[in-house]
């Protein structure tokens, strides 16, 4: 087991009830700091609720940008030892292309990705400044954020914007203690990707599938817990020196730069 940096307090994770979220989680329980899980899909959290124990996971309803939601996280994350991580995994996946689009819509869509991270890094530095504590933020990105993706300008953006505001939060923050990294995911098989192939005829999912795993070194997408171990890695003593730094958790994907999803 980790020695994690979360095991005197508890660790907030945004987008909880699914995906690689659900898997961060599911690896933060092993540990023993508590989590405060913010979730915008109610059935989603409805479900957590029935899943975890209540003396190791309290659950919030909400949007990651809601700065009440946030820092009602904050709160409650005071009456289990205090904030020691925060981990800003939210995210949505809605695009919209440039040339269909008012500059307004565009970015909107850029901020629905963007405002959920600076809103959980402000609270979270925040309540560390002001509890005199060195904690962890672990912010989710993107392959996309380094090699753009045909059709998802918006999330390729906000990725990249997020990959820029980590490095930035870390030169500011790193005086006070503060560690701010990123994690950067390639494909991985979650209940979207799942959805997506079951979506296609059985021989356009086999040729959809057969080209993901191609577009990555290792020739196969990744797992979601995969991801989760490099999150909870951040969070941890182990990784006490690394702060400002995008680690790639991708199969190799971005260095074979090889895309299957370029849209006709």
């Amino acid at each position: 087991m980790h020695s994690t940096a979360s095991s005197a307090g508890a660790v907030v994770v945004t987008g909880g009830g699914h995906g690689i979220g659900r898997a961060i989680v599911q690896r933060l329980l092993a540990d023993s700091a508590h989590l405060v899980l913010i979730e915008f899909n109610e059935a989603a959290a409805s479900r957590l609720r029935r899943e975890l124990d209540p003396a190791h996971a309290s659950i919030i309803t909400g949007s990651a940008s809601d700065e009440a939601i946030a820092s009602h996280a904050i709160e409650v994350s005071r009456e289990h030892g205090g904030l020691s991580g925060w981990v800003n995994n939210a995210a949505v996946f809605a695009d919209v292309q440039l040339q269909d689009a008012d500059a307004d819509s565009f970015l909107r869509s850029v901020d629905a990705n963007v405002r959920p991270v600076v809103v959980g890094c402000r609270s979270a530095i925040t309540e560390f400044r002001a509890i005199h504590r060195p904690g962890t933020i672990v912010n989710l990105s993107s392959h996309q954020a380094a090699r753009a993706v045909p059709g998802a300008a918006g999330y390729v953006t906000a990725k990249a914007a997020i990959e820029g505001f980590t490095r930035a939060m870390a030169v500011d923050q790193g005086p006070a203690g503060i560690r701010v990294n990123a994690v950067a995911p390639g494909s991985i098989v979650t209940e979207r990707y799942t959805a997506y192939l079951d979506s296609l005829p059985s021989a356009d999912a086999a040729r959809a599938r057969a080209a993901n795993d191609a577009a990555h070194a290792l020739h196969r997408v990744g797992r979601a817990a995969e991801v989760a171990d490099v999150v909870r890695f951040l969070l941890s003593d182990e990784s006490s020196f690394i702060t400002g730094a995008t680690i790639p958790v991708d199969g190799g994907r971005t260095v074979l730069a090889v895309d299957a999803e370029v849209r006709q």
